[in-house]
């Protein structure tokens, strides 16, 4: 039995509405201009923090400095206890996702996420859609104390759902989640509506997908490849 595990921000969820409110609503309390919507979509994928980051470093700010750290702190938590409270204002599934899902725990796959979003907050957002009964793991970068690109968040979260890390597929939306599963030695499955800052194809995933109606098709596809 194969497992198939999916990244959460821009993967199975249009989550930007919401992340890049709680994003602008945090700067502007520092007395900073807002990012543009299509800017601040590019941010997404390391976790809020990384997010913020990125929102600086692009307004000039040396968010690295050790100096720094107190006022990136005080704003992280700001920005957590925002979004906590408005996860799910706009965020909504990709179209097909529910249908695909359904259809491969149908076909005997498990289902996992691994997310660098913390994993309470991943859970409160797939309750709050009614999500979490098709996952056996949902996994964020504080589950075990690392985060993707790191492989063996990856590999942990798919033992954690049950799964043998050699016979799994990764499903992204990213250059982080290419390299995870890259750094596993596992495939990829690349979404093409997701928030990758670079054309997703230029990645080289194994199979790309434009909908959730063309996941099963390419989960085939690399399976047949792996069996010849």
């Amino acid at each position: 039995m194969r497992t198939i595990v999916f990244d959460l921000d821009g993967t199975l969820i249009d989550t930007a509405p919401d992340l890049i409110s709680t994003l602008n609503i945090t700067l502007t309390r520092e007395g900073m201009p807002a990012v543009d919507y299509e800017e601040a979509r590019k941010m997404i994928g390391g976790g809020a923090r990384g997010m913020i980051e990125r929102a600086l470093i692009a307004e000039g700010q040396d968010a690295a400095a050790p100096a720094f750290k107190a006022e990136l702190d005080r704003m992280f938590t700001g920005f957590i206890d925002h979004y906590a409270a408005h996860i799910a204002d706009h965020s909504r599934p990709f179209p097909e996702l529910e249908t695909a899902l359904d259809q491969l725990a149908a076909s005997g796959y498990r289902l996992a996420v691994c997310t660098n979003k913390l994993e309470w907050l991943s859970v409160r957002l797939l309750e709050t859609l009614n999500l979490t009964r098709h996952f056996a793991a949902i996994c964020g970068q504080d589950t075990f104390g690392m985060q993707k690109p790191d492989p063996e968040v990856l590999r942990r979260t798919i033992r954690k759902a049950g799964g043998e890390p050699g016979h799994a597929i990764m499903v992204g939306d990213s250059g982080t989640d290419v390299r995870t599963a890259r750094n596993a030695s596992l495939p990829v499955i690349a979404v093409t509506f997701g928030y990758s800052e670079v054309p997703i194809e230029s990645l080289r995933p194994d199979r790309l997908i434009s909908s959730y109606g063309e996941l099963r098709d390419a989960i085939n596809g690399i399976e047949t490849a792996a069996a010849v």
